[in-house]
C-alpha cells in the first residue's frame, strides 16, 4: 500500500467524525465571509447581502446508500434531494438553487437518468427550489448522485446547532426510526407486517420528506435555541447539538415518540424498537432546544400551523459531552449506540 507524508492512521482507525474534525483543523477558521463552516447542518455565508447564503451538499452513493434493485430512479431523485432540503430546514432558511453531479456508467440507460432528475426536479420544486446545473462523469459500474444546494436566511432567523443551554428542553418532530423500520422490510421483506404498515415504513425510508415549513416556523418564532435534522440518529444528532454547544443531555426513554408500525416491524424482526429509533437516522425529523416555558407554545404552534407533532424527549444539561438515557425504571445508562458513522 502507497504511504502518504508520515501519517500513517487509517480512515477507518478515527471513523467519519474523527476525519471531519482533521480536515476541519486543515482549513481557514476565519476565511472571509465565512459565518459557519464545518459543524454544522450548512455552510453559512456572508455575501455582503441583506441575506445570508446557505450551502450544503450530500451524496449518494450506489452500494453504501442505495442498490438499483431496492429504490426506483425517480425514488432515488426524490431522495437526493430531500436530505439537502431538510439540512436548509435545519437552519430555518429557504432553499432556492441545485447543482448536481452525476457520476454514472455508459450502459445505463436514458430513462432512468430521466427519471432521476424528474425526482429530483419535483422535489426541489416543492421546496420553491430550481436545479440551476451541475455535472456529468463516467464511472465504470456505479452510479453516484452528489446534489449541491444553496439557499438563503435572514440572520435574524439562523439558527444553529452549537446554541443550546443548560436547562433547555429537547424537542423531536414526528416518528424516527420509522425509515430505520423500512430498511429492515428492504433488506427482509418477508417481514410480517401489515400492508398499511409496510406501506408507510417504506415510504420513510424510500421518499423520506423535510420538515421544511416546521423549521422555518421554529426559527421565525424567536424561541429555538439549537436545531439539527435528525439524519444520522436521535442519539447520535444530539450529541452533535452537545459537542457544538459545550453541553450534555438526558433522554427519557418513556417520552421516545413511538409509532405502532415500528412496534409491528420491531417484533416481526425480533429487533428492540427503542434502538431503532434512538440510532435508525434517515429520518430527517427535526431536534431542537428551547426554553421549557416555550414547549406548550412551541408544540400548539406546530401542530395548529403544520399539522406535525412534537414531544419533548429531555433535557439539556450542563455536563459537558455526557448523553444519558433514563429508563422507565429510573436507571439512568449510556447509549450503547451513537448514530450513524461512514467508516465505522
Amino acid at each position: 500500500m502507497r504511504k502518504y507524508g508520515r501519517n500513517k492512521v487509517l480512515v477507518r482507525e478515527i471513523g467519519e467524525f474523527g476525519l471531519l474534525g482533521r480536515i476541519s483543523g486543515m482549513l481557514a477558521e476565519h476565511a472571509a465571509g465565512v459565518v459557519r463552516g464545518i459543524g454544522d447542518d450548512v455552510a453559512v455565508l456572508d455575501a455582503s447581502g441583506p441575506e445570508y447564503l446557505l450551502a450544503t451538499c450530500d451524496i449518494q452513493v450506489e452500494g453504501v446508500h442505495f442498490t438499483r434493485d431496492t429504490i426506483t430512479p425517480y425514488q432515488l431523485g426524490r431522495k437526493a434531494a430531500a436530505i439537502n432540503v431538510s439540512d436548509i430546514a435545519a437552519m430555518g432558511g429557504d432553499p432556492r438553487w441545485a447543482l448536481v453531479s452525476l457520476a454514472i456508467p455508459g450502459s445505463t440507460e436514458v430513462g432512468y437518468v430521466e427519471e432521476l432528475y424528474r425526482g429530483m426536479r419535483e422535489q426541489a420544486a416543492l421546496a420553491g427550489a430550481s436545479i440551476a446545473g451541475g455535472n456529468l462523469s463516467r464511472m465504470e459500474s456505479l452510479i453516484v448522485v452528489d446534489f449541491t444546494l444553496l439557499g438563503l436566511v435572514a440572520p435574524e432567523r439562523l439558527t444553529l446547532r452549537s446554541t443550546a443551554r443548560a436547562g433547555d428542553a429537547i424537542l423531536l418532530t414526528g416518528s424516527p426510526g420509522e425509515s430505520r423500520a423500512g430498511l429492515e422490510l428492504i433488506l427482509r421483506p418477508d417481514l410480517a407486517v401489515s400492508p398499511s404498515s409496510r406501506q408507510k415504513l417504506l415510504e420513510r425510508h424510500l421518499c423520506p420528506q423535510p420538515r421544511l415549513a416546521e423549521g422555518q416556523l421554529l426559527a421565525r418564532s424567536g424561541q429555538v435555541t439549537s436545531m439539527i435534522d435528525v439524519s444520522d440518529g436521535v442519539i447520535g444528532d444530539l450529541c452533535h447539538i452537545c459537542k457544538s454547544s459545550g453541553k450534555g443531555a438526558e433522554i427519557e426513554a418513556a417520552s421516545l415518540p413511538v409509532s405502532p408500525a415500528i412496534c409491528e416491524a420491531a417484533q416481526g424482526a425480533g429487533a428492540d424498537w427503542m434502538e431503532w429509533v434512538l440510532s435508525g437516522g434517515e429520518d430527517y425529523e427535526l431536534m431542537f432546544t428551547s426554553s421549557p416555558d416555550a414547549v406548550l407554545g412551541l408544540k400548539k404552534m406546530l401542530l395548529d400551523k403544520t399539522g406535525t407533532s412534537c414531544v419533548q424527549i429531555g433535557r439539556i444539561t450542563g455536563e459537558t459531552g455526557e448523553v444519558w438515557v433514563r429508563l422507565a425504571d429510573g436507571k439512568r445508562i449510556a447509549p450503547s449506540v451513537k448514530g450513524w458513522d461512514h467508516f465505522g
